[in-house]
């Protein structure tokens, strides 16, 4: 199908946009890769009045660390994250998940701050977010203010973002000695969204226990959800067995999968289980220093 017609804008700069939006009260969009955008307008799902285009607006794609943070900019493309070895270094888990996305076309297309802010329960990069204990960087015409992802994601495809808003930057704390982290996705067919994602960050301290734990899982609720009493279950064990499958049963818990095509609501819930198991070895390895 044809997508309704839009006014079209392109904005020089981060004042402009918000300005734009903020004229068109809730009925215009941010463009950006427009691998989530476009599909439903075509479809007529969305039919906003405007599209407001961010590609030309500068210092917006960007893979910085700082003494305090990593700093990935709103139109960083999906694949970039695949390419830098700063992430492949030290936050694995986002290399993890674009790798997992779709396809290279679409990975070369697709950002970052589209994945994270359009709010679809299914997509991968959230649960990372929420695992890593992301802050999003949003300005408005009456200024800047940043967002927990923890309280971010709101309801399916509803988010904290308000409609004269607009997606910086996303801000991770920077990572530690004794850090470790990994996604874990279950898939039909590769490049599928997923059946079940998993994302787990661990911190070990220098006797080897879990300081801070992270886990957060997608695809099995309204939203990417944070597994809150997994984490609180983890801190001060030692990363064995016994308290990864407690944490495991904790984060199965929360789950409220449904039934479609890419399978039945039992299932899925008997893979967050599976999944986080998986997820959380894996962090523990990396965290020793494993691959």
């Amino acid at each position: 199908m044809i997508p309704p017609r839009f006014e079209y804008f392109a904005p020089s700069s981060i004042d402009e946009a918000v300005q734009i939006l903020d004229r068109f009260g809730g009925e215009a969009k941010v463009l950006a890769g427009g691998q989530s955008l476009l599909p439903v307008m075509k479809l007529r799902l969305a039919e906003p009045r405007a599209l407001v285009d961010i590609n030309r607006i500068p210092d917006l794609a960007h893979i910085r660390e700082d003494a305090k943070s990593l700093r990935i900019g709103a139109t960083t493309r999906t694949n970039d994250l695949n390419d830098s070895e700063l992430i492949h270094a030290r936050y694995p888990i986002l290399s993890d998940a674009a790798y997992e996305i779709a396809d290279p076309l679409v990975r070369n297309m697709g950002t970052v701050g589209g994945n994270v802010s359009h709010g679809d329960p299914a997509n991968d990069l959230p649960a990372c977010m929420l695992a890593l204990g992301a802050h999003f960087v949003v300005r408005s015409p009456t200024g800047t203010r940043t967002i927990p992802a923890k309280e971010f994601y709101q309801d399916t495809f509803v988010t904290a973002l308000e409609s004269n808003e607009l997606l910086l930057e996303i801000e991770i704390p920077k990572a530690r000695s004794g850090q470790g982290n990994a996604y874990v996705k279950l898939e039909k067919r590769i490049g599928d969204f997923p059946i079940v994602g998993v994302a787990a960050n661990l911190v070990l301290t220098t006797k080897g226990t879990i300081e801070s734990a992270g886990l957060a899982l997608t695809a099995v609720g309204p939203t990417a959800l944070k597994a809150t009493e997994a984490e609180r279950h983890l801190v001060g064990k030692a990363p064995e067995e016994a308290a990864f499958q407690r944490a495991a049963e904790l984060a199965q818990e929360i789950t409220s999968p449904v039934s479609d095509l890419r399978g039945p609501a039992e299932y899925k819930r008997a893979m967050v289980r599976v999944l986080a198991l998986r997820a959380l070895h894996r962090a523990s390895a990396r965290a020793h220093g494993g691959a």
